[in-house]
């Protein structure tokens, strides 16, 4: 085990595979990662609640471009079933 998977461990996607699916599962396990150690240095006193704040909030909007770039729960489909 390498330290990049020590450190930043991937769980199994089980939904729906499709590639918007498996890359916005790749971001929000990343998002939820950097919120776990942004929140232990705040508990640690390594960092203010402001900062954590601050950080956490770019985060989350980070996340939310990406699930609207990726057009995630928006079907392409009208409801005839066609495109």
């Amino acid at each position: 085990m390498g330290k990049e998977s020590f450190l930043f461990p991937r769980a199994r996607y089980r939904g729906q595979v499709k590639p918007e699916n498996l890359l916005f599962n790749a971001n929000l396990q990343k998002f939820s990662q950097r919120v776990s150690y942004i929140s232990s240095l705040e508990t640690n006193g390594k960092i203010s609640p402001e900062q954590s704040y601050q950080q956490i909030k770019a985060l989350w909007e980070e996340l939310k471009h990406s699930h609207k770039q990726l057009a995630i729960g928006q079907s392409s489909f009208n409801e005839d079933g066609q495109e």
